[in-house]
């Protein structure tokens, strides 16, 4: 065969496999944007009620109560997103197996692997936009979450969670407080600093507009100084950039913010605590089950995707009832799932070296059989 009649036979092969991709894909789109809008707003119920509370209870403004609940939804979307995946797969599958449609696909010659790839390869797509969502726009809204909480509704910089105290050589302290943090950037807003003498009597006070963490140093920019000498003169002095010693590193500053809780963390705040080896063994376990779940834990997308394939093939033909059938049978598997992670995740606390495995091995035992199952509907 010439090449250029090998070319023309290949070609309506080739545009056949792109319109089942697109096809699949579609099918899945549908189904996937209704779970993740009925799951978003089955976990969201709780934040709804919670504007009513600020808003009744805590005198907050209308829109700062909004705005407060707009910036959880991040955190509400990536917790529901697997799940929304699961459902849109199963009902996906269930209705092309129940309209014979995947049996009309078999029979053109077409693998059950080939027909399911495009749902695959769109759940692995998504396990990476999940963990890019995890790590970069969850901690940024938290981040303006809290602050409209603590600076607008409560009116209070973080209570005392960011009032740093030190002790000055020679006697003394010194004493810090800031209105915010902003974690992406090491950066402590809006800064007071007050040094006391051993009679507690104020020295200085400094005010800042930040404080910069940079090669391990704070540095304080727009600086103004006020100094107080014994017989009671004042002196300003003003200050682009100053070095100042705050007595704790950002990694600590975190740490307290987020009440030990690592599941408000980025993987890199971990990081950074687990290296700052200021850690109980305790808490090093803790914060290392953490820091590989968090990397674990997206790649649910794909795990789900390919555990509810199986399930949608096999549906029932006929009758009705598929949405609330599907519906059930995700929810049974989210709950077998994350029963097996809570159990993954005391394992990893108790020993550290088995911390990385446990955090993987729900993805390994539901991908295991996921494809265990896939291979008997396949060769059935």
């Amino acid at each position: 065969m010439s090449g250029a009649a090998e070319a023309a036979h290949r070609a309506p092969v080739r545009l056949h496999l792109l319109i089942l991709d697109r096809y699949m894909l579609t099918e899945l789109g549908g189904p996937f944007i209704f779970g993740l809008s009925a799951f978003t707003l089955i976990f969201a119920a709780a934040s709804i009620l919670n504007i009513g509370k600020l808003v009744s209870n805590d005198h907050a403004p209308l829109w700062a109560a909004i705005e407060v609940f707009v910036w959880s939804l991040p955190n509400t979307i990536v917790l529901v997103i697997p799940m929304a995946l699961l459902l849109g797969t199963l009902l996906a599958m269930q209705r092309l197996s129940g309209d014979n449609e995947i049996t009309a696909m078999k029979a053109g010659g077409i693998a059950i692997v080939r027909i399911v790839a495009p749902l695959l390869v769109a759940g692995l797509a998504m396990s990476f936009i999940m963990l890019f969502l995890q790590e970069e726009a969850v901690p940024f809204a938290q981040d303006q979450e809290a602050y409209l909480i603590n600076e607008v509704i409560n009116s209070s910089a973080f209570g005392n969670d960011l009032t740093v105290h030190a002790p000055l050589p020679g006697g003394g302290q010194q004493v810090t407080i800031a209105t915010g943090y902003e974690p992406h950037s090491q950066a402590l807003l809006k800064v007071t600093l007050i040094q006391y003498n051993r009679d507690n009597e104020p020295t200085q006070v400094v005010f800042a507009d930040r404080a910069r963490f940079e090669a391990e140093r704070w540095l304080l920019d727009n600086v103004s100084t006020y100094r107080f000498s014994p017989d009671g003169t004042t002196y300003l002095e003003h200050a682009a950039t100053t070095e100042v010693e705050i007595g704790q590193t950002p990694t600590e500053i975190v740490k307290r913010l987020t009440h030990g809780d690592p599941e408000q963390m980025s993987r890199a705040q971990i990081m950074d605590l687990i290296r700052s080896g200021q850690l109980t063994m305790g808490e090093l376990r803790k914060y290392a089950t953490a820091y590989n779940e968090k990397l674990a834990r997206p790649f649910a997308c794909f795990v789900f995707t390919l555990i509810a394939l199986p399930f949608g093939l096999r549906a029932i033909r006929g009758g009705g009832g598929g949405t609330s059938l599907g519906f059930g049978m995700a929810v049974a598997i989210v709950f077998v799932y994350y029963v097996v992670a809570t159990f993954f995740s005391y394992v990893g606390d108790a020993k550290l070296y088995l911390a990385p495995i446990a955090a993987w091995m729900p993805n390994l035992i539901f991908t295991y059989l996921g494809v265990r199952r896939l291979r008997k509907v396949a060769a059935a």
